[in-house]
């Protein structure tokens, strides 16, 4: 099937160039585009979208709020987020936001298709310059401390702890349903109440904890196992 995308642009000229070249990609279907962030929360709802491609400067509310508000939907759509910011504070609200994916507005074509397709798989895709930064953040991080410095780590079930694993070593949420033979709405589930135990707001401080903590060890390993996309960024779960 089609990844069904919806496309949010506070310039209509934007938001038509990447329609008519998303179009021209087989195995993605346009389903709308807007420049309202209210309008796309509603969109979402109605239209069910797998990914939603926006850039921040969205009329009504931000496009930070839109992701925020995104994820607490039932289901909610993974984002790839089209900025011509690349500063910390916006890479760190971006994330923490919950978005999938992040690109500078200079990336290329295939570099954008590559995110929506990473984001529908359940995978995260950043712009190589920023991928970079966070590399050079993480090796500069103490090394993993024992479990008992983050006692809620023992409140886990051995499932969340299995699938809490597989994620940090870079798994897809497709990917850990496969393994475990179950749904993919249930590694979902596992998911939030891994974050609501832990206190952790997304995906990218949960694979922090993970490793702050001992879950998972990166001794021979790098950064995790992340996915690399060659030349263009790096791709995790």
């Amino acid at each position: 099937m089609p990844i069904r995308v919806l496309i949010c642009d506070h310039l209509p000229v934007i938001a038509a160039g990447l329609k008519t070249l998303l179009d021209a990609v087989p195995d993605i279907d346009v389903i709308g585009t807007t420049q309202n962030g209210m309008e796309a929360i509603v969109l979402v709802r109605t239209t069910r979208p797998d990914v939603v491609v926006t850039d921040l400067n969205l009329q009504t509310i931000s496009g930070l709020e839109m992701i925020r508000r995104l994820g607490k939907e039932d289901e909610p759509p993974n984002v790839v987020v089209f900025t011509a910011s690349d500063a910390d504070k916006t890479v760190s609200d971006v994330l923490h936001a919950g978005a999938s994916c992040l690109l500078g507005k200079d990336a290329s074509p295939q570099e954008l298709i590559t995110a929506i397709q990473a984001a529908a798989a359940g995978q995260t895709m950043l712009a190589p310059n920023i991928a970079q930064r966070l590399v050079t953040w993480f090796r500069a991080q103490p090394e993993p401390q024992a479990a008992a410095a983050c006692p809620e780590v023992t409140e886990l079930t051995p499932r969340e702890r299995e699938v809490t694993k597989m994620v940090a070593r870079g798994m897809s949420t497709e990917e850990v349903a496969r393994e475990l033979i179950i749904g993919e709405a249930t590694v979902r589930t596992h998911l939030y109440r891994v974050r609501t135990k832990l206190g952790v707001r997304d995906r990218a401080e949960l694979v922090s904890l993970a490793y702050r903590t001992g879950l998972i060890h990166s001794a021979g390993q790098p950064l995790g196992d992340e996915r690399v996309v060659s030349g263009k960024g790096l791709r995790a779960s």
